[in-house]
């Protein structure tokens, strides 16, 4: 889930982006959770995860910037 390249994510529609984003945004919380109580093994996964939701929010940027033009 978390790994998807920009190129995939432009193949969406902005419906379909917003739901990419909140299902990342969800699972960061609970990594987060995770990490607090000592239960996360693969720390890296954290920053991997904040960077899909960067990657995500970019393309739906983009994409909003296309459709107001």
């Amino acid at each position: 889930m978390a790994n998807k390249k920009a190129a995939e994510l432009r193949q969406k529609d902005v419906a379909a982006l917003q739901d990419e984003v909140r299902e990342l945004r969800t699972a960061y919380f609970k990594m987060r959770m995770n990490k607090a109580t000592q239960q996360l093994s693969n720390v890296s996964q954290l920053g991997q995860t904040r960077r899909a939701i960067a990657r995500a929010l970019t393309v739906l940027a983009q994409k909003q910037a296309a459709a107001k033009e």
